[in-house]
Order: structure tokens, then C-alpha cells, then sequence
């Protein structure tokens, strides 16, 4: 199908065994190529089908930034082992210690810290 604007050919061999059986093909400058490729090197991709595909269909990409969501789950994970290591100390000596119930309450600090900073970036 050529309207002039691009051309979609269909592949009519079956033994290709591929999904996609009609190839679009378009032309751009060198300077839009640099500006396709600019943008696809900020995604960190260089499937330059499937992100040419995806921007064809949806119109943009989103590109989540998880560097918050990753250091709570690190905080968290690291109160979880110290808990741990807190109900050990308390099941063998039967006492807590003033000392391990700070360091929990400042690494409960960091968290909500964390989490503040995460809502108001997602603003």
C-alpha cells in the first residue's frame, strides 16, 4: 500500500514465522536519526523497532525513575533484619536494649524521610 507518505508491505510467506507481517518503512533526515537515536539513548533502549512501534501507537514513552522506591525497600529490609536481630538478643537475654530501640527509631526516620520526598516528587 503506497499512499505516498509511507509504505506498508506484507509479507505473504507463512515460513517466515514471524509475528509482525507487515513492514512500514519511512524516510527521515540524518538530523531526525540523531534526534530518534538522542531520545532512545535516554530510555537506555536500543531496539529501535520496538521503540519506534511503541511511540507509533501510544505517542510517548514513560520512563519511571524507581531510585526512591528502591532505597525505602532497602531501609525496610535492613529494619526488618535488625528487628530480628533484636528479638534474638531479647529471646537469649531476656532485655532490650535503649541503644537498639534509637537505631530503630532512626532508621523508621529515614523511611518517612524517603517516603515525604517520593510524594512530593510524584507532584
Amino acid at each position: 500500500m503506497e499512499n505516498g507518505k509511507f509504505s506498508a508491505v506484507e509479507n505473504t510467506e507463512k515460513s517466515t514465522g514471524r509475528k509482525r507481517t507487515v513492514q512500514i518503512k519511512f524516510r527521515v533526515t540524518e538530523m531526525e536519526r540523531d534526534l530518534i537515536l538522542e531520545k532512545m539513548r535516554l530510555l537506555h533502549t536500543d531496539n529501535m523497532a520496538a521503540y519506534l512501534r511503541k511511540m507509533a501507537i501510544d505517542g510517548y514513552i514513560l520512563m519511571a525513575d524507581h531510585s526512591e522506591l528502591k532505597a525505602l525497600a532497602a531501609e525496610i529490609q535492613k529494619i526488618g533484619v535488625n528487628v530480628n536481630q533484636i528479638a534474638r538478643r531479647v529471646n537469649s537475654t531476656g532485655s532490650v536494649y535503649a541503644e537498639d530501640l534509637d537505631e530503630r527509631k532512626g532508621a523508621l526516620a529515614e523511611i518517612w524521610r524517603l517516603q515525604r520526598l517520593s510524594l512530593l516528587k510524584a507532584r
